[in-house]
């Protein structure tokens, strides 16, 4: 994965080139109010994402709104049946992360109408979601290790948005790498899942930073390990989860455009250039830091490569953690 600190910079400095002239640059696509399609809630560290690149072509993109639409039920089942039932114009346009992609066919295949992979092309990345384990703050677990130790002995229960969620698949890869069985609680959304945490209702949960941070700042959650491969830079004192001894754990998490394989290639090439400018831009991925997230500066082609591998990976993990399929 590159640096976090290198995707500012490189991101930076070529985002000035081409942000530069927005009025001139822009042109009609295809004009009027465009729809993008989230099959994830409202509040979620992925909408945060696309709501901030969704303001950003607005006003890049002269004679263009674009309105989020967060259809959020069944781990983004019915989302996906209302991108696939959309006319291939432009108009609509679809924001998936990797769970959607990559996971929710290995989980959740009998019961999809469609798969995105086939009927979707991508446009270009858009975030990166650093993910942490996180605990009520008044929780007696206070390390990774004090975890692996309590549910060893004792029933400990974990949240998510729902089966074949981020948070379900980073937790049950916990499970599947340390040996131990903590408890699924599904709850309708990321956002329920979070504040169970943080009352006490459930005990853990692979949080999303977004998510995470207002009830850190509370002092409501306590993170006790972060999923990526290096220390997150906001906090180096925290260990990931392989320093912790979880052996081989790491868990990310990515959200990107994508748009029907019909649709018009002279739209494609446009929205593609709009999203990829405002990606490099230093003023977009300041406010995706500050909002908890990271630069994720992709093209299509490397979007596409992306989630060809995760698809791979993710049908290896889900085979080989046991994790129910329906």
């Amino acid at each position: 994965m590159i640096d976090r600190r290198q995707l500012l910079a490189c991101g930076g400095a070529a985002g000035l080139g081409l942000l530069a002239p927005l009025s001139a640059r822009a042109q009609a696509y295809p004009g009027g109010a465009i729809t993008i399609v989230l099959p994830l809630q409202a509040a979620s560290a992925s909408d945060v994402a696309v709501r901030h690149m969704a303001d950003r072509l607005g006003q890049r993109m002269n004679g263009n709104s674009f309105v989020v639409e967060n259809v959020a039920a069944a781990a983004g089942l019915v989302g996906l049946e209302r991108i696939s039932r959309a006319r291939p114009d432009g108009r609509t346009v679809a924001a998936l992360n990797n769970s959607i992609l990559t996971i929710l066919p290995h989980l959740q295949g009998k019961n999809m109408k469609s798969d995105p992979r086939n009927e979707l092309v991508p446009v270009a990345g858009i975030a990166n979601i650093p993910t942490f384990f996180a605990v009520q703050a008044s929780s007696p677990i206070k390390t990774v290790d004090d975890l692996v130790k309590a549910a060893k002995t004792q029933r400990i229960t974990y949240s998510s948005g729902g089966v074949g969620s981020p948070q379900h698949l980073a937790t049950e890869m916990f499970n599947a790498y340390t040996g131990v069985k903590l408890e699924h609680i599904p709850y309708r959304g990321a956002s329920q899942a979070a504040l169970a945490v943080a009352t006490g209702e459930v005990q853990v949960m692979s949080m999303a930073l977004t998510m995470a941070q207002p009830f850190v700042a509370d002092q409501r959650v306590r993170l006790i390990g972060y999923c990526g491969s290096e220390r997150h830079a906001q906090y180096p004192d925290l260990p990931t989860l392989q320093e912790a001894g979880v052996k081989n754990y790491e868990y990310a998490s990515w959200i990107a455009f994508f748009l029907p394989k019909e649709v018009p290639q002279d739209a494609l090439v446009e929205l593609r250039r709009h999203v990829q400018a405002v990606s490099k831009d230093r003023d977009f991925q300041a406010q995706l830091v500050r909002s908890g997230l990271e630069p994720w500066v992709r093209d299509e082609k490397q979007v596409a490569q992306i989630t060809a591998q995760d698809y791979v990976r993710w049908e290896k993990i889900v085979r080989d953690a046991n994790i129910p399929t329906s």
